[in-house]
């Protein structure tokens, strides 16, 4: 299934404008408030994340990437990586 997820979810992002997050959590078929709950934040935090204006702490980008079944790597890309 985490193969599935990271197949669909770079399908659909050719462009790196929208947020990995964004685009694996809609691949995962998981609601902002889903995904908040599976890592213990609020959706607002979600929210800001998939936003780009809040870059969560190494714990919690690793708790986002476990419940999107992906990498904090794939995630969390650098202008230098992408």
């Amino acid at each position: 299934m985490a193969r599935q997820t990271r197949l669909r979810a770079n399908s659909t992002s050719n462009a790196r404008n929208e947020n990995q997050v964004r685009i694996f959590r809609r691949a995962a078929d998981l609601t902002q408030a889903q995904l908040a709950a599976a890592v213990e934040v609020s959706r607002q935090t979600v929210i800001s994340i998939e936003g780009g204006d809040y870059a969560p702490s190494v714990y919690l980008a690793l708790r986002v990437a476990s419940a999107l079944n992906t990498t904090v790597e794939e995630l969390f890309q650098t202008k230098e990586t992408s």
